[in-house]
């Protein structure tokens, strides 16, 4: 599967929505038990859930956004300062629209938009492992025998509800941008599975305009184009899209990022690396992942810490893990650039560690070989897996959110 072949997969049986209903039913109802949760441990608390969905953290600065544009900062005592041009602007343009054209609040419309892209994003999710997975069925005969036990729509859904059952998946239904890049992220990706290059440039430079990681997605489109003219040279009998919808995708994919930092730059003055600036303001940045590893060593200096320490060692153990087996699963080559990327700039990020579980909910392409490790167990068993996890999880995020929530 690594020769990123984007040939279209073999037809199938129904429309794709048909295809995609059970995933997506699934995710709305992890997505529900998660929302009535957070309700009744938020009532139980004398606190409010929407207001902890729409007017927290970074779902406040959108907003802010949204109703007077750039140039808000805070000044903070010990020098640092908080500017709002740290977001980028996508999901403040879409609560602008919203607002505009309904009775929605700015922070209503943030919800409106984190709902509708969730349902996207799931359903982009479930279309790349169905695709990944169908496409193995196609080229390898060997495998045959396991695929019709399994099944591409039934590993598809299993990615989808292990997607919504994430620890911190109630930032999912959040006033935040993880559901909106998601969505942006994995159907560029699917373009590129399926050859449609000028589709996936365009999604890919919306992703760009959503969060600075969409630099994953535009890396992903690069390779796999890059990869595609390598091939064609090696093997020039083989016919594909023409070179110059590759040629063009790759120059449309970086544009929405691009043209952000770039008038970020023209905008405080400071040429094109002002963004970085920004981001300093807030200690945020990219140092190798130094100041995470010594925020872990640092949790070893007494015993109750020292488990959290553990814990976060674990994790990280796992994220490399699961990366090694989509690796070894010969997953195709975009997914692999997307997901390496999206967890190394959480992972290496200077700040805000926190925030690092949150960062990693678009990396979905990890979740892909236990989806494919369930769909392979009897549906009763699975469902039962799920169900727990999902339970857990909503008491979870109703914990979390009414605690610290996501910095």
């Amino acid at each position: 599967m690594t020769d990123l072949e984007t040939t279209v997969a073999p037809p199938r049986a129904g429309p794709a929505w048909r295809r995609a209903a059970p995933a997506l039913l699934g995710y709305a109802a992890v997505r529900a038990l998660g929302l009535v949760t957070l309700a009744v441990w938020s009532a139980a608390r004398d606190k409010s859930a929407h207001q902890l969905l729409s007017a927290r953290w970074d779902s406040l600065w959108y907003t802010r956004v949204a109703e007077l544009g750039y140039g808000y900062e805070v000044r903070l005592p010990n020098g640092d300062v908080h500017s709002n041009l740290a977001f980028f602007p996508l999901l403040p343009w879409l609560e602008r629209a919203f607002a505009a054209v309904t009775p929605l609040s700015h922070a209503d419309a943030g919800l409106l938009v984190s709902a509708l892209a969730s349902l996207a994003a799931a359903w982009g999710i479930f279309a790349v492992a169905d695709h990944v997975y169908t496409e193995e069925k196609a080229r390898s005969a060997a495998l045959e025998g396991r695929w019709r036990e399994t099944g591409g729509s039934r590993a598809g859904i299993c990615a989808v509800l292990l997607w919504a059952v994430l620890p911190v998946g109630v930032v999912q239904s959040m006033a935040y941008s993880e559901s909106l890049f998601t969505a942006l992220a994995a159907w560029s990706l699917h373009a590129v599975l399926t050859g449609r290059w000028l589709t996936a440039g365009l999604l890919a430079s919306l992703a760009g305009l959503t969060r600075p990681v969409g630099a994953a997605v535009v890396a992903a489109v690069w390779v796999a184009a890059i990869a595609s003219f390598v091939r064609e040279r090696s093997a020039p009998a083989r016919t594909g899209a023409p070179g110059w919808r590759r040629a063009l995708a790759m120059l449309i994919a970086p544009l929405g990022a691009a043209g952000y930092v770039l008038w970020v730059g023209r905008h405080t003055g400071k040429g094109p690396l002002g963004y970085l600036d920004v981001q300093a303001g807030w200690r945020n940045g990219f140092d190798g992942g130094y100041a995470f590893a010594r925020f872990v060593a640092d949790k070893f200096t007494s015993f109750p810490s020292a488990l959290a320490g553990l814990a976060l060692i674990v994790g990280v153990g796992l994220l490399v893990w699961l990366y090694v087996i989509c690796v070894r699963q010969r997953q195709p080559l975009p997914l692999l650039v997307y997901a390496g990327v999206v967890t190394l700039l959480a992972l290496c990020a200077s700040s805000y560690f926190g925030s690092k579980p949150r960062l990693l909910l678009p990396a979905f392409p990890l979740l892909l070989p236990p989806a494919l490790a369930l769909a392979r167990l009897r549906t009763s068993r699975s469902a039962w897996v799920l169900g727990g996890v999902a339970a857990v999880s909503a008491v979870y995020g109703a914990f979390w959110l009414n605690g610290s929530g996501p910095p």
